[in-house]
């Protein structure tokens, strides 16, 4: 019994240190973040895609840093952030005339203040697509398009944030 409290010691005072760690390799030193909403500043508007994407960004961020959401700006983070681009383009062709995949891009810039670090803040942008067949429309797939698209925008971001990839 001694020797697995002993080992249980050992490894709490190895797991301690200056940051809280998660099983995300995330390294969080801070205790707040405000995450504001993204602005949508593409050429194409869809309204519910800022709403979507911060709701993305905020639940990854929350669900896996254990961060409180602040609304003010002396928070332990800040992330701001604009929708540069939302566009369709064909991604495949047959017969060099029929388009048989369309692909939906969304391109976001992020500014991330971190107030602990400063050299972990930054300003970078995150483009990912989703291809879909030709012969939907984008109305009809746009929902899990933009889904899909946020899960890869908000990991990107997450992971530049918080794990340093």
């Amino acid at each position: 019994m001694k020797k697995l409290l002993y080992l249980f010691c050992i490894l709490a005072l190895a797991a301690s240190g200056c940051g809280v760690y998660s099983f995300t390799g995330a390294t969080i030193e801070g205790k707040n973040i405000f995450i504001h909403v993204l602005e949508n500043h593409a050429r194409n508007i869809v309204p519910s895609l800022a709403p979507a994407l911060t709701n993305k960004l905020r639940s990854r961020i929350l669900s896996q840093t254990g961060l409180s959401p602040v609304n003010n700006d002396n928070a332990d983070y800040d992330m701001s952030g604009n929708i540069t681009a939302y566009d369709v383009t064909v991604s495949g062709a047959q017969n060099i005339q029929t388009a048989t995949k369309n692909r939906l891009t969304i391109s976001v810039e992020i500014i991330f203040k971190n107030r602990i670090n400063d050299k972990a803040s930054f300003r970078q942008t995150f483009t990912r697509f989703s291809d879909f067949d030709a012969s939907q429309t984008l109305q009809n797939v746009e929902t899990a398009l933009i889904d899909d698209i946020g899960n890869q925008l908000s990991d990107d971001i997450f992971n530049k944030a918080f794990v340093n990839w």
